[in-house]
């Protein structure tokens, strides 16, 4: 490459830069702010035909069979959130929580995980059971501090644990299996739920004398009472997850039974109603159209770096800096928590897959692992000020200054950061899981 034709492209490069920063920092929707960032470059390379490139090329990317899981997963997630789910669940896990050092701030984390296993949604996960916990620990005397930590890191496993909304966009913008993808994310966020139990353990051994005394004592028959709430949802989450799993269903085809049992289950706890049922509807069609726009304004950005010659650039770059995929991580890692703090999870995977997938790949990366890898280090990311989405959640919940949420969620950071390194080290966490399945 001669010094005219890489000069020139830096060039293009930096304005465009300039532009999608402007844009975001203007209020800009990020669909729009993509679009507008492809067209300008177009026109900046003297390519008028942008019209036409970006009906041909957004036609592409959302027409993808594999889309039609995402707003199944939302519906269903939608309709649950309007249900007697987070009640069932608080109620059902307390008698088990009760005795061990934590108690109730258990009942954060496992409902939260549990709750993923059933929305897909980082924000409907943390309002959903936010509403319900915070409220009744302040009552029974918690460290307000805790609780909101606890909710906050929580919240974020609505990313990870299948079926995980982002990870469907980013099955679709890398190519890679959603199927393989979901039970990649399983022992993840397994591994996550057990170091947040294990560290709100610690904290509660360490901090004794600012946990409430509570003498409950429950009966075999609140207990066993306890278990039989909990039998709808988890029948829900096997059946789901456990056919996906199991190869019978395909994601898309699993979500369709998905919304129709919990559809069953609104309807069972008396909690489905016309109006539920249209603010359902309408609350997955809002979600759904919004990510929809933000992939196509992605893959449109994404045909117009191809033509400017961007990511083969970057490509070739960071190729000349003989980087080892461990520094690549880590420089990545480090771009997406800055992303992140302006941007949504779903805005920075298909704004950034299709330029450092190839570099990725470069590297002998797995594109499969990379995609648990991405969605973990966009979890960070949501904790993270000034844009941290499942903080701003919390304090619409709470009324707490936005940096004393932040401040309550660091440890939990560091925990996550705690599971990127270990997935690192250790790639078979990510990759055993599938790769036994498909041998089996």
């Amino acid at each position: 490459m001669n010094w005219v034709t890489l000069m020139n492209e830096l060039w293009i490069g930096s304005v465009l830069l300039v532009v999608l920063f402007t844009l975001l920092a203007s209020g800009t929707w990020v669909a729009l702010s993509l679009v507008s960032v492809a067209a300008v470059g177009m026109l900046l390379i003297g390519n008028d035909a942008f019209g036409l490139i970006y009906a041909t090329t957004t036609w592409g990317a959302v027409s993808d069979w594999s889309l039609a899981a995402l707003p199944l997963f939302i519906w269903m997630g939608e309709i649950l959130f309007r249900s007697r789910l987070s009640d069932d669940l608080f109620e059902g896990l307390t008698p088990w929580l009760s005795r061990i050092p934590g108690a109730l701030f258990h009942v954060n984390i496992l409902s939260c995980g549990i709750f993923a296993a059933v929305s897909g949604s980082s924000a409907a996960t943390a309002a959903t059971i936010g509403k319900m916990t915070l409220p009744e620990l302040k009552r029974k005397g918690y460290d307000d501090h805790m609780a909101i930590g606890t909710l906050a890191g929580s919240g974020t496993l609505g990313l990870l644990i299948p079926p995980s909304i982002i990870l469907i966009v980013y099955g679709v913008s890398a190519e890679v299996s959603i199927g393989r993808l979901f039970i990649a994310g399983a022992l993840p966020g397994l591994m996550l739920v057990l170091m947040f139990i294990g560290y709100t353990v610690f904290w509660s051994l360490k901090n004794h004398q600012r946990m409430p005394i509570d003498d409950t004592h429950y009966t075999r028959a609140q207990k066993f009472a306890g278990i039989i709430k909990l039998v709808p949802v988890a029948c829900l989450v096997t059946f789901v997850l456990g056919s996906i799993y199991a190869g019978i269903t395909t994601p898309t085809e699993a979500a369709s039974f998905g919304v129709l049992g919990s559809l069953v289950l609104a309807a069972s706890s008396r909690t489905l109603s016309w109006q539920t049922f249209k603010d359902s509807l309408m609350g997955a069609v809002k979600t759904s159209c919004m990510i929809i726009f933000i992939l196509a304004g992605a893959a449109f950005l994404t045909v117009a770096m191809g033509f400017i010659g961007l990511p083969r650039l970057l490509a070739e770059q960071i190729a000349l800096l003989n980087l080892s995929p461990y520094m690549l991580l880590l420089c990545l890692t480090i771009l997406f928590v800055i992303l992140g703090c302006f941007l949504d999870g779903i805005s920075v995977v298909v704004l950034t897959t299709s330029v450092v997938l190839p570099m990725v790949t470069q590297a002998g990366i797995n594109p499969l692992w990379f995609g648990i890898y991405i969605v973990l280090v966009v979890e960070m990311s949501q904790i993270t000020p000034p844009v941290g989405f499942n903080l701003f959640v919390i304090q619409s919940l709470t009324g707490k200054n936005i940096l004393y949420v932040a401040k309550a969620a660091l440890p939990f950071f560091f925990l996550l950061m705690a599971a990127v390194a270990i997935i690192t080290v250790f790639p078979q966490i990510v990759t055993w899981l599938p790769m036994t399945m498909t041998q089996g």
